[in-house]
């Protein structure tokens, strides 16, 4: 408090669950001491009865009391994109606004970026689809000791055939040993990653499944592997599988970009626009060389790939109806093109003109290096 100099300062605010599934609260200020030096100090967390917006705030309330600190002093909030926190109506940050009308909310970037991808996926089937497939063979595949090691041996002769083929370099650091990378919902980069290794580790991990369909203890384990097994080795699911490898290894640079603490402003905004334009260039070159290479995927593991040519059958309705469109044309216009568009369309909500100009004038305001930065064009 004494650092503080009772000067402005901003919040940061998180909730979670103790070890007793407890409700707490963790609070952050951020501020400027007395050197002139940006510091975030951890001040205190908070039990609190439940998560609502308004109990969130009686509490920060409360404890801000304690240190004789006044909401009339907060200069920006920031949360994470959860109604509670961020509602217009009823969130702790317009709760807060009212109290003090220039404690403006940011929401941090690369939350908001991951925001983008949750958004996509609980729009499109496919993706939805797959993000639950891959968890659950990972999860019987990873599901004891012996299945792992299972895996790493089959990964090792795999490997050690391709090498002898020269199919692979050879190099210090290269063609390290592959783990079962499990994504959280909340770390969309652990996905790509997840879906990256998951092609790298294919022919092993259906290796696995096939011995579990004959050696499982319980019917139950081998009904789930032989369904897996099936799912796995299926045009549609190599398809996705590459097409997200591509879409979030374009995204994932970006993601680890925002995350840096050394990060600007004006550079994040210009890391948001080259991530759009590679979408889009994705989108208008790309496809049909991702088609040939999902095909020559399906070649290498005995995966039957359709006609193209051939009219669509929409497997979740009856045989007799018949699509008036090309396999093709499905997984050009109602899978590749639908995907990066609606990736582009968040990302455009989320980083939209306004903001992006916004962000560009306070970066404009950089003190670094005597304000080189200041453009009072921009500002």
């Amino acid at each position: 408090m004494d650092d503080l100099n009772g000067d402005f300062f901003a919040l940061l605010v998180d909730e979670s669950c103790d070890v007793l599934r407890k409700e707490q609260l963790t609070i952050i200020l951020r501020y400027v001491n007395r050197c002139g030096s940006v510091v975030e100090h951890f001040i205190g967390i908070v039990h609190v009865r439940n998560t609502s917006a308004l109990c969130l705030k009686e509490a920060i309330v409360d404890y801000h009391a304690q240190h004789s600190l006044s909401l009339s002093y907060v200069r920006g909030q920031c949360y994470d994109g959860a109604s509670n926190m961020q509602g217009d109506l009823r969130g702790l940050k317009t709760l807060i606004q009212q109290e003090s009308k220039s404690a403006y909310s940011i929401h941090c970037f690369a939350h908001q970026f991951q925001l983008t991808l949750v958004a996509v996926s609980k729009k499109c089937l496919e993706v939805g689809e797959l993000v639950l497939l891959v968890s659950n063979v990972l999860n019987i595949v990873g599901g004891s000791f012996k299945r792992m090691d299972d895996l790493r041996e089959s990964q090792a002769e795999k490997v050690q055939e391709v090498l002898d083929m020269g199919e692979l370099e050879t190099s210090r650091g290269l063609n390290q040993e592959l783990g079962l990378a499990r994504a959280a919902d909340t770390r969309w980069g652990s996905h790509y990653k997840s879906f990256k290794n998951f092609i790298s580790m294919f022919g092993s991990i259906i290796d696995v499944l096939d011995t579990i369909v004959v050696d499982a203890r319980t019917l139950e384990e081998r009904a789930k592997a032989k369904g897996y097994l099936s799912t796995c080795q299926t045009f549609e699911v190599a398809f996705m599988l590459h097409l997200m490898r591509d879409v979030l290894g374009i995204t994932n640079e970006l993601n680890t970009s925002l995350q840096k603490k050394e990060q600007d402003i004006a550079n994040a905004i210009l890391l948001v626009e080259v991530a759009k334009k590679r979408l889009q260039k994705l989108r208008e070159e790309e496809c049909d060389s991702l088609i040939d290479k999902v095909s020559a995927f399906c070649v290498k593991y005995n995966i039957l790939i359709p006609n193209f040519d051939d009219f669509y059958v929409n497997s979740e309705r009856s045989r007799r109806k018949v699509a008036d469109y090309t396999i093709l044309h499905h997984y050009r216009a109602d899978i590749f093109f639908k995907i990066i568009d609606w990736q582009v369309q968040e990302l455009n909500a989320r980083f939209n003109e306004v903001t992006t100009n916004l962000l560009v004038g306070i970066a404009c305001l950089n003190p670094v290096d005597s304000f080189s930065s200041f453009d009072i064009n921009k500002f």
